[in-house]
């Protein structure tokens, strides 16, 4: 397996040897990762250290009802499913038939497809939908790795859905180290730049940012 999306710093070996005494990955994502693996957009794909995080991080919260905003194949909405009690449910968000269709097959394949409800349409919608459906506050945990340009909007919408507590993790905030680079100027480098000082000063949440894959920030709730 490729190791692009590993932890900004760590040489592979150290990384190696992370994965070999840490990571306790089911058959059925290994499987979804390496067939991702193979996709053009390959990239996308969350770091399985970093699934492994967010699993644990749903547990510790005692989560039951999520929002995976950005689906691609399925791994983060899968990992997190799995991590779920029976009654768990994940809102899921994404625009493409194509990458949904093989998340699909293997939320399927590890029985969890009716812990998922996909919805194929532009997130803000189906977020907003949620809201009017007066769904605010009633998220545990929401997951954020889609369109960069759009990040500021989705993470103020899952802030109303999620409740007091809950915790919202946005991933790709250190951007392959271009968002330390000041010559990088372009529209979604700086989209990024800007949403992460925002969080630096947003007083509705507690904050941290996590040096994991591409960078991954956690914000709960206050």
């Amino acid at each position: 397996m490729s190791n692009h999306n590993k932890t900004l710093g760590l040489d592979k070996s150290l990384y190696d040897y992370l994965l070999s005494v840490s990571l306790r990955e089911p058959e059925v994502l290994t499987q979804l990762r390496q067939e991702t693996a193979q996709q053009p957009m390959a990239l996308m794909q969350i770091a399985p250290d970093q699934g492994q995080f967010l699993a644990l991080l749903v547990k510790l919260i005692g989560a039951k009802k999520t929002l995976d905003i950005g689906v691609f194949t399925g791994y983060s909405s899968l990992v997190v499913a799995l991590a779920l009690p029976a009654d768990g449910k994940v809102v899921a968000c994404d625009v493409d038939e194509e990458y949904t269709a093989i998340a699909r097959r293997y939320w399927q394949k590890a029985g969890v497809a009716d812990k998922i409800s996909l919805h194929i349409a532009p997130a803000l919608e189906t977020l907003e939908k949620l809201i009017a459906a007066k769904e605010a506050e009633t998220f545990d945990f929401a997951f954020i790795d889609a369109d960069k340009s759009n990040y500021d909007n989705y993470y103020e919408l899952a802030l109303q859905l999620v409740r007091r507590g809950g915790l919202i993790a946005i991933d790709n905030v250190l951007w392959s180290g271009r968002v330390a680079d000041p010559q990088e100027q372009d529209n979604r480098t700086n989209k990024i730049r800007a949403f992460n000082q925002k969080l630096h000063q947003d007083q509705r949440i507690t904050l941290s940012m996590v040096a994991i894959a591409d960078g991954l920030t956690l914000a709960m709730k206050n």
